[in-house]
């Protein structure tokens, strides 16, 4: 009797190892690709998946993105400088039944095939493309390792330049490239408003022009401005037309004339509120000379 009893619980566990054996779970991201004495047997899952324990072999599969860090590749670009770059790629697995039979490690042949088209199509660009083109380059990348890697049943859906890593004497370079960018940009800033400043002066000074008295008013509007403002100096700009005289070669100084041009300058000085500090003061105002004198 005992040993009928011992003869059933072996049995008993035989078949349980057999049923665990012959019954696999597999998850909603996840796919069976069933071998069935060495052939192809079809794609099960998700959920309750039954073998035959001793002639069916199960592989897994994920359908889950993957993220591939692409290690760091030594490039020389198309201007021949050196820089390292590094990349990383997105990828996931579209057909499990190719990704298994058509290649052996699907996950380690895409970062090959990764590795060598970042060489490939960085050495076709120059430096600035490299810098500042990233989302074309990133689309060409995705597009030639995608149709390289479409018949092992991977589509990549996205590949993204990390890092450029140039030489400290290039980017020294660079440096002082942009220095020199930013210098011509503010002398050309500069010199158009300058441009602008002059025409501007020209404008105005066509429109004074059409009225004589116009500068002799703004000489006294600015000199009220300096007078509001409590100084001790006061700046008397002398009008050009005063000193025609002294300018024309061996003609004579005509006293009078200045004394009495001078004198009207000061009245209206007096006019306006602004007055010197020795008009201010009641002092007599020194006399002119009278004689005339001529320029050697």
């Amino acid at each position: 009797m005992t040993a009928v009893i011992v003869a059933l619980l072996v049995i008993v566990g035989l078949i349980v190892a057999i049923a665990a054996g012959s019954v696999r779970v597999l998850r909603e991201y996840e796919r069976a690709i069933v071998f069935r004495l060495g052939r192809l047997a079809g794609q099960r899952g998700p959920g309750l998946v039954l073998l035959i324990p001793g002639v069916d072999r199960m592989v897994r599969v994920s359908l889950r993105t993957i993220t591939l860090n692409v290690p760091p590749q030594d490039i020389i670009t198309r201007d021949n400088v050196t820089a390292r770059v590094d990349a990383v790629a997105y990828f996931r697995v579209v057909d499990p039944t190719a990704s298994v039979v058509d290649i052996e490690d699907a996950f380690r042949a895409t970062s090959q095939i990764a590795q060598t088209t970042l060489r490939s199509v960085l050495g076709k660009a120059d430096l600035d493309s490299l810098l500042s083109e990233r989302e074309q380059l990133n689309e060409a990348l995705q597009q030639i390792i995608d149709e390289q890697t479409e018949p092992w049943g991977v589509k990549v859906t996205m590949v993204e330049i990390k890092d450029v890593g140039i030489p400290s004497g290039m980017q020294r370079a660079m440096a002082r490239q942009a220095e020199a960018e930013r210098e011509r940009r503010a002398k050309v800033i500069r010199a158009d408003g300058e441009l602008q400043a002059a025409t501007k002066l020209s404008q105005a000074a066509t429109v004074i022009s059409s009225a004589p008295a116009g500068i002799q008013l703004r000489y006294l509007q600015t000199l009220s401005e300096i007078g509001s403002e409590q100084n001790s100096t006061i700046v008397f700009p002398l009008p050009i037309d005063l000193l025609q005289p002294l300018l024309n070669s061996g003609a004579p100084v005509d006293a009078e004339k200045l004394r009495t041009a001078l004198a009207a300058s000061a009245n209206g000085l007096l006019a306006a509120g602004v007055a010197a500090p020795e008009l201010a003061t009641g002092e007599e105002e020194p006399a002119l000379d009278s004689t005339p004198h001529a320029e050697p």
